[in-house]
């Protein structure tokens, strides 16, 4: 019988957490910006933690980690906040039941007659991905109207249209602000040490958590820069991608920043 280790323990016990979209923002931004920011995190693993939270499956993640040269994260909140997943040495992903129940229970018995209601809207294309606890459609050329997704919160789910490309739908109260709540609390991480990174209202919800730090990078969603309260806590950075992180994270003084040793 295997035994996994984590692939770095005591992420609670790190000075800083970057909780971070990836398309858009952690993978935003020039190659340079990039560079700087993936350089950065591995330069200070001892006291920087990584939670990727993201759209995509745990299999992209591994995928790009390892092919890429992307920083690999202690912890995962995939399926736009419906897998939290623990990554072990030397890079596997595997899903925590136990954080994960409640979104399965949510979830039960909903697959199926949400496929059937979605199969009669226009404009909608079920994602070639792998779904566990939700089901995620790319939005045609032509559009659809989001009129016609009424029938589908009826059955009890939630449903979240953005960047007017994608519709997800989701166990009810369940999105990435909610999970990575759950998973921070869980692992004991305070949220004032935290910075929710993101780019389309499908982060609302984690740049908005209570407590935490957030920033919307440059360049993001203007759905998402209209819907976003003013707060101390959340930035709206200038750059983009990779560098409106390091700009927030200097801005908010979360940790040290190249440049600023």
């Amino acid at each position: 019988m295997s035994i996994h280790v984590p692939i770095r323990p005591n992420i609670q016990e790190k000075d800083f957490v970057l909780a971070t979209d990836l398309d858009g923002t952690f993978l935003g931004g020039t190659a340079e910006d990039r560079e700087k920011l993936y350089n950065w995190i591995e330069d200070n693993r001892e006291t920087i933690g990584l939670i990727f939270v993201t759209g995509r499956h745990p299999e992209f993640i591994h995928e790009h980690c390892d092919t890429y040269g992307i920083p690999i994260p202690e912890y995962v909140v995939a399926d736009v906040g419906t897998t939290i997943a623990q990554v072990f040495s030397p890079g596997v992903i595997l899903p925590n039941a136990e954080l994960e129940s409640p979104i399965a229970k949510a979830w039960h018995g909903k697959a199926d007659p949400v496929r059937k209601v979605m199969q009669e809207i226009d404009g909608l294309a079920l994602q070639d991905t792998p779904f566990r606890h939700r089901l995620s459609y790319h939005i045609s050329p032509d559009g659809f109207d989001v009129r016609d997704l009424d029938p589908v919160r009826a059955l009890g789910v939630d449903v979240l249209v953005s960047d007017n490309r994608f519709v997800d739908v989701l166990p009810e109260g369940v999105s990435k602000g909610p999970t990575l709540r759950r998973l921070i609390d869980a692992l004991g991480i305070s949220p004032k040490r935290v910075l929710a990174a993101g780019d389309t209202l499908n982060d609302m919800s984690m740049l908005t958590a209570d407590d935490l730090y957030a920033v919307a990078v440059g360049g993001s969603e203007e759905a998402l820069y209209d819907a976003l309260p003013q707060s101390p806590r959340i930035y709206r950075a200038r750059s983009e991608g990779a560098a409106g992180i390091l700009e927030a994270i200097a801005a908010f003084d979360l940790h040290p920043t190249p440049g600023s040793y």
